[in-house]
């Protein structure tokens, strides 16, 4: 069956913004499903610079750390392009992923970032 919206799970990570600086997206709960990609979808990136998109992994949803590369489904995005979109997955094995915009250089991005949960245990997904 050509259904996937009611096998997925969508979650608002980073609201869209204009983003002037390193910012963290809010952490993603992955308690019943056993995937997540994140999805960045950027606006206008005003002067040149770099915006990087990483993910960071906590136990408890309080103390994060960086994901090590081979937990990665998808290579860690390199500058975030202007009108563009990037994706990460994560496959690592803790509870709470947080995407993590990393100011580089430049003035600001306008950008936004969505958590798609997938692999559900339970089905289907509200």
């Amino acid at each position: 069956m050509r259904d996937i919206v009611h096998n997925i799970a969508v979650v608002q990570s980073l609201a869209p913004a204009d983003i002037a600086a390193s910012t963290n997206g809010s952490s993603v709960d992955l308690l019943g499903f056993d995937s997540v990609a994140f999805v960045a979808t950027t606006g206008v990136r005003t002067a040149s610079g770099a915006f990087t998109l990483t993910l960071e992994e906590s136990d408890d949803n309080a103390a994060f750390t960086a994901v090590d590369a081979d937990h990665y489904q998808a290579p860690v995005a390199g500058n975030l392009a202007a009108n563009g979109t990037a994706k990460l997955g994560y496959r690592g094995f803790k509870r709470y992923v947080r995407p993590v915009l990393t100011k580089g250089s430049g003035t600001s991005i306008f950008v936004s970032v969505i958590a798609i949960k997938g692999g559900a245990a339970d089905k289907p997904v509200a």
